[in-house]
C-alpha cells in the first residue's frame, strides 16, 4: 500500500483548521500549504482569516500570492500548489494543506485535469446584458453538476464559470494540466452545530473589533472596485453594500452572521460529498485535544517522510 504524501486539515469556517495545521508543522516538522480561495490575495487579511501571527515560525505557502482585483482561478491554484509542494519537498518537511475551500482542496486531493482558459470578451459582451437568473440557467445548462454553487451567487464568478464551460465544450481535447499523483490523509474536525454557531458568531464580532469595515474601505480606497469586492466572499460582499448604503450596520452584521452560517453548511455538504464519493475523512473531537487525536492518526498512517 502506498505511503500518504500530503497531510490535509479540512473542515467549515471557524471550526480551528489552522490551529491544528500549525501546531502538526511544528510536531512533525511541516510546512502550510493554504487551500483558501481568498488568502491567496494580499490586503484580504481580516475578512479572510489569515491570522498570520498562529504561524510562528512554520513556513506558509499560497498565502498573500497576487493583488486584489487580478484574477485566480483553480487552474492557477494548482499550478501554484504544485510548485509550492515540490519547494516543501525539496526541504525535507511534510506538506501540510490547510483550508475549507472544497474546490481547491478536490482539485489537489482528486488531481483535477485543467485547462487553462484566456478571457472570451465576444462572450462576455453578449453575457453583459443577461441577468443574474439568466446567467445561472446558462450555467447549469452548460454544467448541470457544478464544481461549486457559490458560481451561481456572484455575477463575475457566473460569467468566469461560462466562459470556462464554453471554451470546455467546443475544446474538448485542449491539452490539461498534469501534475504528481497525490494521496492525501485526510483529517476534519467537526464540531456540534451549535458550538459551530457559536464560534462563527464570536469570530465575527471580533473581525469587526479588529477592523473589517475599514479593511474593505481601504481596499476600496486602492482601487478595488465594489464589484470586485463582491466577488472575495460574504464578509467583502456584504461590507460593501454597507459602504454604498444598501444596508445598516445592524443589518449588516445579522445578515453577515447568517449568510457565514449557511456557508458553513455548504462546507460541511462538500464534505459529505466527498465521503460519499469514498475519500476516508478522520473526523476529530473538539471536545478533546485535537492535536493529540491528529498525531495518533498520522502515527498509524504511513506518510513520507514520517
Amino acid at each position: 500500500m502506498s505511503a500518504f504524501n500530503l497531510i490535509t486539515i479540512l473542515g467549515p469556517t471557524a471550526s480551528g483548521k489552522t490551529s491544528l495545521g500549525v501546531s502538526l508543522a511544528k510536531q512533525i516538522g511541516g510546512e502550510i500549504l493554504s487551500a483558501d480561495s481568498r488568502q491567496v490575495y494580499t490586503g484580504l487579511d481580516i475578512g479572510s482569516g489569515k491570522d498570520l501571527a498562529e504561524f510562528g515560525d512554520v513556513p506558509y505557502h499560497l498565502i498573500d500570492v497576487v493583488n486584489p482585483g487580478d484574477e485566480y482561478s483553480v487552474f492557477r491554484y494548482q499550478q501554484d500548489f504544485f510548485e509550492a509542494y515540490a519547494q516543501v519537498k525539496n526541504h525535507n518537511k511534510v506538506p501540510i494543506m490547510v483550508g475549507g475551500t472544497g474546490l481547491y482542496i478536490d482539485a489537489i486531493t482528486q488531481n483535477y485535469q485543467l485547462t487553462q482558459v484566456h478571457e472570451n470578451q465576444d462572450l462576455r459582451a453578449e453575457l453583459a446584458t443577461d441577468s443574474l437568473e439568466q446567467l445561472q440557467q446558462r450555467l447549469i445548462k452548460l454544467k448541470p453538476e457544478l464544481h461549486n454553487d457559490t458560481d451561481l451567487l456572484v455575477r463575475p464568478r457566473l460569467v468566469r464559470a461560462i466562459e470556462i464551460a464554453v471554451f470546455e465544450q467546443h475544446n474538448p481535447k485542449a491539452s490539461k494540466s498534469k501534475f504528481p499523483s497525490i494521496k492525501s490523509l485526510l483529517i476534519g474536525i467537526q464540531w456540534d452545530r451549535s458550538e459551530l454557531r457559536k464560534r462563527i458568531t464570536l469570530r465575527l464580532k471580533q473581525r469587526f473589533d479588529e477592523g473589517l469595515i475599514e479593511e474593505v474601505q481601504d481596499l476600496h480606497h486602492q482601487g478595488v472596485s465594489y464589484e470586485t469586492l463582491e466577488f472575495y466572499g460574504l464578509e467583502y460582499r456584504l461590507v460593501a453594500q454597507y459602504l454604498q448604503g444598501q444596508l445598516n450596520q445592524n443589518d449588516l452584521q445579522q445578515k453577515l452572521n447568517s449568510k457565514i452560517h449557511q456557508f458553513a453548511k455548504r462546507q460541511d455538504t462538500w464534505f459529505r460529498k466527498m465521503q460519499r464519493r469514498g475519500d476516508h475523512i478522520h473526523w476529530l473531537d473538539p471536545s478533546q485535544n485535537l492535536c493529540e487525536q491528529a498525531t495518533i492518526i498520522i502515527e498509524q498512517s504511513k506518510v513520507e517522510g514520517l
